[in-house]
């Protein structure tokens, strides 16, 4: 196993790379629930780190072994991820409209819900299924060490995103919600738009 300083530059790189949209959607979810605890933020940030590690993990096993049916199945990725962050952005953005003159709850139970954050979690990650091409030379614990590294950068931007987003959704009071609805309808949108282009 070649363990150069390049390897871990590439890794953390691309982590860096992979998880400007899980930050983005870390963003809006601190914006919509300014009051999330610690625990709670830490244990989102996780989801979006386990995607990011599990998503080129598959890409990587896809290469090995199923390299044909997973090159028909990447053209769907960006309309996976478009009706993903569309429907949960859209549904923020409606719930948003609807409270914007109450004044913030800080109640746990007015917060994302764990359905909704692993569709958060592979709607942002799904894209990260072709990384798995670019690190097909590597053996298994070569690749599984890169997916680490990729995972463990996500969970600290995606946890700086939370702390961003609460600090600003205080600020913004009841219109956080609909910030943080529209910020997921465009990376849906333009997660689909730059697939194309």
């Amino acid at each position: 196993m070649d363990l150069s300083v390049q390897f871990f530059l590439t890794s953390i790189l691309l982590g860096i790379g992979l998880a400007m949209d899980a930050f983005s959607v870390s963003l809006a979810n601190g914006l919509n629930e300014p009051c999330m605890r610690r625990r709670k933020a830490c244990g989102v940030a996780g989801i979006f780190a386990f995607f990011q590690f599990a998503m080129p993990m598959l890409g990587w096993v896809c290469v090995a072994t199923v390299a044909q049916l997973f090159g028909v199945f990447e053209k769907f990725i960006p309309w996976i991820a478009l009706g993903l962050l569309g429907f949960i952005g859209g549904k923020m953005l409606a719930e948003g409209i609807k409270r914007k003159d109450e004044p913030v709850c800080c109640c746990e139970k007015d917060g994302i819900k764990l359905g909704a954050l692993i569709m958060q979690g592979i709607a942002t990650s799904i894209d990260a299924l072709s990384v798995g091409f670019t690190i097909a030379e590597y053996n298994v614990w070569e690749a599984l060490l890169a997916c680490g590294l990729i995972g463990l950068v996500t969970f600290f931007i995606c946890f700086a995103g939370i702390e961003i987003g609460k600090k600003a959704g205080v600020k913004l009071a009841g219109k956080a919600g609909i910030f943080g609805g529209v910020i997921l309808i465009l990376i849906g949108l333009e997660i689909f738009i730059t697939s194309w282009f």
